[in-house]
């Protein structure tokens, strides 16, 4: 089926807010139709903040850290025959604290939603895109991916992840007209840490950056084609640079110290 708008389609997880918000939102001022993701019920409430830009948008509620969740939004996204010309994959939780104390459960929906999922959203957009012979795929990932995260291994470790996995899709699709970039913020004025349970740390309290301008720098990157981009202040360019040259056991201390509970108090 045809389009109807004649205007480009993005799908963008994790869009009832910060950073997966604000791309959906930059997507929406740029010409592009949305289908938009979350799992709570907020997403309905951000779709009509999108719908005021011009756009026409789908909101679907769901749970993408099960099987069924992607497949649902997949499905949804391309009802009809209709081609997804720019996939954000941006949803993604975190899990702060010592790893010998936190539950075990949470940090299994970490790896779930940040890792098992965006493999499989991926497969289905890279495969669509690929026959084709054009589209775009932006991973938020994060500069923890660029050092080890005491405190919040897990999360880190999957951020890690989808670094790689950004880097080597976008070698392998190098010919393919489909590109694929990963935006790497720092700290970020989002819900994150409240909901990591890391309220209390030194990254919790400190200076963060706006998601308008993270996202912004994603959108730009991804447009442009760019294989990654560290996004927001020009301390995290710093970081990331330096991360580069530092030992992995002085990345993990300098890490520790920020993300150990109760190191906002100190």
């Amino acid at each position: 089926m045809a389009d109807p708008t004649g205007r480009p389609l993005a799908v963008v997880t994790g869009a009832s807010s910060g950073i997966g918000y604000e791309l959906a939102r930059q997507f929406a001022e740029h010409g592009f139709d949305l289908v938009v993701v979350a799992e709570n019920d907020r997403i309905s409430r951000a779709a009509r903040d999108f719908e005021e830009l011009g756009a026409t948008v789908e909101p679907v509620q769901a749970d993408l850290a099960e099987y069924e969740g992607v497949e649902r939004l997949w499905q949804q996204a391309t009802t009809g025959g209709r081609s997804v010309d720019a996939l954000a994959i941006n949803a993604g939780v975190g899990v702060g604290g010592e790893f010998a104390r936190t539950s075990l459960a949470d940090e299994l929906k970490l790896v779930d939603l940040n890792v098992r999922s965006s493999v499989h959203l991926a497969k289905r957009g890279v495969q669509h895109m690929v026959a084709r012979g054009d589209g775009r795929i932006l991973f938020t990932s994060s500069i923890a991916a660029t050092q080890p995260g005491p405190f919040d291994a897990a999360y880190a470790a999957s951020k890690a992840f989808l670094l790689s996995f950004s880097e080597a899709l976008q070698n392998e699709l190098k010919d393919s007209g489909v590109t694929v970039t990963a935006l790497l913020p720092g700290a970020t004025d989002t819900e994150f840490f409240e909901r990591a349970g890391m309220q209390d740390t030194k990254l919790g309290t400190s200076e963060k950056d706006d998601p308008a301008d993270v996202a912004r720098h994603g959108f730009e990157a991804m447009m442009k084609g760019r294989d990654h981009v560290v996004a927001g202040s020009v301390k995290n360019r710093v970081m990331a640079g330096a991360s580069k040259l530092a030992p992995e056991a002085a990345k993990a201390e300098m890490h520790a110290r920020m993300a150990r509970p109760g190191s906002g108090n100190d």
